[in-house]
């Protein structure tokens, strides 16, 4: 490679796949390893840059950059979430693409697919909070929501709590319950799966875990049909009524600072003075570096909220990258062979 030459690894959903980078244990290393460096001031997090095109539905594009100090690696996730989508088109609604660059010259090392990594990323946080707070006996599990976000989360849930038997399912139609239990049946052939035929309450009454997963703006989730004892991972925005926060023994967050400012359940709590930052029990981090206990016994319901941090996407993609390396997949392309001056540019400049 010449000394101007610049080329960079291109990585598709199919070839993370054929590399087998879609690995939870992979994951939920990465991320954990991000949390422990942030802690320690060894990554770098600016503020995300949000575009928002339709206020009522949400449809927007987000610009996210972290970068990892010790790795020497700078990460940018550039994420379409378009919740009419699967409606309106028939198709997904989130799409994401992530570029990573080297900072010693900074130059691009990678362009790859960011849907499979953003949405491991919240099934990973979700799963890693279970593994810290879900009862260890924990048997059933329910969802409201039955898209790409619900499906990621039970294949992170199952990976931590293998004792899992029973999932039930309910979402807006019918058809989506029955496409979730279709997709998963193959991947977990030992779990029970119910339909709930689109009634909320028949998914939540008796679940060790909880999953809502929806791009609803309103109180799905009712408190009086969540049992002693539950885990609820919170993936969306406004999915539960105020009543399921202020049951919760403990509410914990990836990071309290960032949720509160957001458009969760728990931070229009805060918005409206239902909670204070007292209410908090901690973030994730707290838990899993021995500050605070994480689950105390059996009767306690445990609320997490995610809202989403950049530098752990960045910090799962590197992961990804590493491995689609090591398993020789992807493909190169050129930034550029030569410098600009460099080229023949006789008859191709118009000035």
């Amino acid at each position: 490679m010449s000394r101007t030459q610049i080329q960079y690894l291109t990585l598709s959903q199919e070839d993370l796949i054929e590399a087998g980078a879609f690995d939870f244990p992979l994951a939920m290393d990465a991320l954990k390893k991000s949390l422990f460096l942030f802690q320690d001031k060894r990554i770098l997090f600016p503020d995300k840059i949000v575009q928002i095109f339709n206020e009522e539905t949400q449809e927007r594009i987000n610009c996210l950059p972290a970068t990892l100090l010790d790795d020497k690696i700078c990460g940018v996730k550039w994420v379409s979430v378009f919740p009419p989508n699967p409606r309106r088109f028939g198709v997904q609604n989130l799409s994401a693409i992530i570029v990573l660059s080297e900072i010693e010259k900074g130059f691009p090392v990678c362009v790859m697919d960011g849907t499979l990594c953003s949405n491991m990323r919240v099934a990973a946080m979700g799963a890693t909070a279970a593994e810290a707070l879900a009862r260890k006996d924990a048997e059933s599990i329910g969802f409201i929501g039955a898209g790409e976000q619900a499906k990621m989360h039970l294949l992170g849930m199952k990976a931590v709590r293998p004792t899992l038997k029973v999932c039930k399912v309910a979402a807006v139609s019918e058809e989506e319950e029955e496409a979730f239990i279709r997709d998963l049946s193959k991947l977990l052939p030992d779990m029970t799966f119910v339909s709930c035929k689109t009634v909320l309450k028949d998914a939540i009454t008796d679940s060790d875990i909880i999953v809502t997963a929806t791009s609803a703006q309103a109180p799905l989730l009712k408190a009086e049909w969540i049992k002693k004892g539950a885990f609820y991972s919170h993936i969306g925005g406004w999915e539960d009524e105020y009543a399921v926060v202020k049951k919760a023994d403990k509410i914990v967050c990836d990071d309290w600072e960032t949720v509160k400012h957001r458009t969760q359940t728990v931070s229009r709590c805060y918005t409206d003075g239902v909670i204070r930052d007292a209410d908090i029990y901690g973030n994730l981090i707290d838990i899993l570096s021995g500050e605070k206990p994480g689950r105390e016994n059996d009767d306690e319901f445990i609320y997490f909220d995610a809202v989403g941090l950049s530098y752990v996407d960045v910090s799962i993609a590197y992961a990804m990258y590493r491995k689609a390396k090591e398993a020789n997949v992807g493909h190169w392309a050129y930034l550029q062979e030569k410098m600009i001056f460099e080229k023949d540019l006789a008859g191709k400049v118009k000035f």
